[in-house]
């Protein structure tokens, strides 16, 4: 069981984390301008243009039911919304560049002119074609073609949202940190990074610590569990990278079971006490409560 002990200790053991200045990432959107960072946490909606989708409740079967579904998490309280037509799942089908074009790009161009997109791929055919339709975010999810990536970024004056991993995409299984303590692991995977990305030009970094991907080391839900709480928990100590953190929301199916909705509010939880500035969540409205709940409670 989590008790306050427990923050009590992390906090004493980390704290100092807490002072290291981030640089707010400012995006350009429709109804003004969008500010990750230190301050309310900024909703990212997930829209999934993949029939092979795990989280059902996200799947749009069409480009027109996307543009319906963002709007409708818009509403909720997103003021980022994240497309994707290629399911992470590991065993998912793989989607060419040139379908997930034809998917994602009607979507965007519709949805560009009402709220912040952000689209998930790790193709850079997909990625020119989706920020030239007015995506204002790539949702980097593969290695591979990384300084391509960065070079149409720099060009668009894109944010890019880089995800931890060494894979040429999160679809390959790779494994997570295997130390107890994985945020130094994190902080040195990251470092360079960043820094490579200004080298190219790009001027809006968010880090992801990969908290929804799947990894080979942890198959067993309870111990993929655990880990995504700690480091949800844990957030505030990748503050020397002096960028924003984004966080996926997990919802742990066999802890929750048909309950599983309610699991990302009770996540979400410990990703803003912990620190997270950009929440990525399938439920928009639980989350914008839950959220605010945290801002405006204090215990005494």
């Amino acid at each position: 069981m989590i008790t306050l002990a427990d923050l009590a200790a992390l906090h004493h053991a980390h704290g100092g984390a807490w002072d290291a200045a981030v640089a707010p990432v400012v995006l350009d959107g429709p109804r003004g301008p969008v500010t990750i960072g230190d301050g309310a946490v900024t909703l990212m909606g997930c829209v999934n243009l993949s029939r092979d989708s795990t989280y059902r409740e996200s799947v749009a079967t069409s480009p027109a039911d996307a543009v319906r579904m963002g709007r409708v998490q818009a509403a909720q309280g997103a003021e980022v919304i994240d497309l994707g037509a290629e399911s992470s799942n590991a065993r998912a089908a793989r989607v060419s560049a040139a379908d997930q074009v034809a998917t994602l790009v009607p979507a965007v161009k519709e949805l560009a002119q009402e709220v912040v997109v952000s689209v998930e791929t790790y193709e850079p055919d997909v990625v020119r074609a989706c920020l030239d339709a007015g995506a204002r975010v790539l949702n980097m999810t593969g290695r591979q073609h990384e300084d391509t990536m960065l070079a149409l970024a720099a060009e668009y004056d894109a944010a890019v949202v880089m995800c931890f991993g060494e894979t040429a995409n999160v679809r390959e299984i790779a494994d997570v940190p295997p130390d107890a303590d994985p945020m130094p692991v994190l902080l040195d995977h990251f470092a360079p990074r960043v820094e490579r990305a200004r080298a190219a030009g790009v001027d809006k970094v968010v880090v992801d610590p990969g908290m929804g991907f799947y990894y080979g080391n942890l198959v067993d839900p309870m111990t993929r569990a655990r880990h995504q709480a700690r480091v949800l928990a844990q957030t505030f100590r990748l503050r020397p990278l002096g960028v924003p953190v984004c966080n996926a929301v997990p919802h742990t199916y066999d802890i929750f079971g048909d309950e599983f909705r309610k699991a990302e509010g009770f996540y979400g939880t410990f990703a803003g006490i912990g620190g997270t500035h950009l929440l990525r969540t399938h439920e928009v409205a639980h989350l914008r409560v839950v959220l605010k709940a945290l801002a405006e409670l204090e215990v005494r």
